[in-house]
């Protein structure tokens, strides 16, 4: 099948199961995860029947074969009573629920790795519903290709994730972020790991990511090893089923990941990637004060956004890199906070930051930041950026040849050292979905990854048709800063803003928009100063309290 007509597919699978919904009793969220099971179903039974042929042919007439057989080839076995058609020929009276919850029960039993992960609540729902819903996933065809099931349950996720808001915001990232996390660590090949990892969406695109690149020749299964921690039982599930979709298998593990560390994780992955909860307060700090994860010590304030950062840094082995979503505010925020940020940024560590536009997420309208780390950076000396009359860097690499020189035809260097970082703001780049809802291209998500390919002193790439964007902003394929677009800033240029990482701060506005300046995204930037300003009010309120107390006392 073409993409377009995966897509139509899609459409109208999704539109059928939510029209089902709305004329139940059923919220989204009760809805939500044993629609999940029947697509996870349909795959199962699609990939059993297809290697069922080949393994019965190859095996010995003295022996039938069983659940090992298809484990070695990676398929979920299936006994008759899990089989799709049989659930889908149930004689008319039958309890479809029943049905369905046995049928789960019966694919755990025979498959280790699915235990405990499959939904068996299919008798709070309508018989009715249920018939429907497995016609109308009975009607994908029998020669679609075995990543369009991905594919479907992706976008299911994401409608789901749509409809419940901010609680769909708590297991599902837009897609389109996780894919410019995914390109811009490369994780290429080791242990990847995400703390908060909801339905798994940072551990398929990674795979996928593999599967693009093949730089070793080897599967996404071969590559990488998954680690992830959740919070919520239901939601390791979902996960574990869309790793299961897409061919994967992962320790994913519940917990509360502020005080409990399932994994043992200082230090043991090559890669991070998160979308945790923003601004949580009321962590209880006694618990964790001695926990080696939070290496520059806890915060003073009731926000959880710090210890979030220390969580991923601190997993990272010597040349790991992690990639992550946080609150803009954290960019900026004071006191304790920024006595973190500045010894993390001193350490060498931070390598891009990215701003987004609004409405990427559905948990938030305003933009939020994209944080990059990278421990291998630790080991590059210090660069003293060579910057024209302008004030620019213009220096780069194209197809591993320096393109630039100082003047004196001496070759430099591109410009990523312990002490830089690349600061890209993105928040005029996006695809407009509805009024509510923008995404990244693939074209555009390719394009800012290339900047900090360029940045890296790597050749750009056009897998996804990015390299004319690319061209069109670096008519050399070599980085230069662009203004309204990135700039890479030393630590010294960084202290002198305060040890902020906000990208709006170093980047500035490109001369186009210099005299038509966007009034929404200046009202944006106005309000994200106006919350800043509170929360520095807040703790001085609170040093203030704290410091009469300890007066009165005297």
């Amino acid at each position: 099948m073409t993409p377009e007509s995966i897509h139509d597919l899609e459409k109208r699978l999704w539109s059928a199961a939510d029209e089902l919904r709305a004329n139940s009793k059923l919220r989204a969220h009760e809805y939500s995860v044993p629609v999940l099971g029947l697509i996870f179903l349909k795959f199962a039974d699609f990939k059993f029947e297809a290697a069922k042929a080949e393994i019965e042919s190859g095996g010995s007439s003295r022996r039938t074969p069983g659940p090992e057989d298809y484990h070695e080839k990676g398929i979920v076995y299936l006994t008759e009573k899990a089989r799709y058609d049989y659930l889908l020929n149930q004689p008319e009276g039958a309890n479809i629920g029943r049905a369905l919850n046995n049928a789960m029960d019966d694919i755990e039993k025979h498959n280790d790795h699915l235990q405990g992960v499959l939904p068996k609540t299919y008798n709070q729902i309508d018989n009715a519903i249920l018939v429907n819903l497995l016609k109308n996933f009975n009607s994908i065809p029998t020669d679609i290709e075995g990543d369009a099931f991905g594919k479907i349950y992706e976008y299911f996720l994401d409608n789901f994730a749509s409809k419940e808001g901010q609680k769909g915001g708590e297991f599902f990232t837009p897609t389109s972020i996780v894919k410019l996390i995914v390109e811009i660590i490369e994780p290429f090949h080791g242990r990847i790991y995400d703390p908060a990892c909801g339905s798994g969406g940072m551990f398929v695109q990674s795979a996928k990511f593999v599967e693009e690149h093949r730089k070793n020749g080897k599967g996404a299964s071969e590559e990488l090893s998954i680690y992830g921690q959740e919070l919520r039982e239901n939601t390791i599930n979902i996960g574990q089923m869309n790793l299961a979709i897409h061919g994967l298998e992962g320790d994913i593990k519940q917990g509360n990941s502020y005080y409990e560390d399932v994994h043992n994780s200082p230090g043991r992955f090559d890669f991070v990637m998160a979308n945790p909860p923003f601004n949580v307060n009321n962590i209880d700090k006694e618990r964790i004060k001695d926990d080696p994860r939070f290496p520059y010590g806890l915060p003073n304030t009731d926000n959880g956004n710090y210890i979030w950062i220390q969580i991923f840094l601190s997993t990272l082995n010597d040349s790991g890199r992690a990639g992550f979503v946080m609150a803009n505010s954290a960019s900026d925020a004071r006191h304790s906070e920024m006595e973190i940020r500045k010894q993390i940024i001193e350490s060498g560590v931070v390598d891009v930051m990215i701003a987004t536009p609004t409405n990427l997420f559905y948990t938030v309208t305003l933009p939020c930041t994209l944080w990059f780390f990278d421990k291998g950076k630790q080991a590059l000396p210090d660069v003293e950026l060579e910057r024209a009359d302008d004030g620019i860097v213009r220096v780069g690499t194209r197809h591993g040849v320096s393109l630039q020189n100082d003047g004196n035809n001496q070759e430099i260097p591109p410009p990523r050292g312990r002490n830089t970082v690349l600061f890209i703001d993105a928040r005029e780049i996006y695809r407009q979905i509805d009024r509510a809802h923008r995404d990244w291209t693939p074209e555009q998500i390719e394009f800012l990854s290339n900047i900090v390919r360029m940045y890296r002193g790597k050749e750009p790439e056009n897998l996804h048709g990015g390299l004319e964007q690319t061209e069109e902003q670096f008519p050399d394929l070599a980085y230069e800063d662009i203004p309204g677009l990135c700039k890479v800033a030393s630590n010294e240029e960084i202290e002198e803003q305060g040890w902020s990482l906000n990208p709006g701060r170093y980047v500035g506005v490109s001369k186009r928009s210099e005299d038509n300046i966007d009034f929404i995204a200046r009202l944006e930037e106005l309000y994200e100063e106006l919350e800043l300003l509170n929360g520095e009010s807040r703790d001085l309120e609170g040093e203030i309290s704290n410091s009469i107390s300890k007066i009165l006392k005297r």
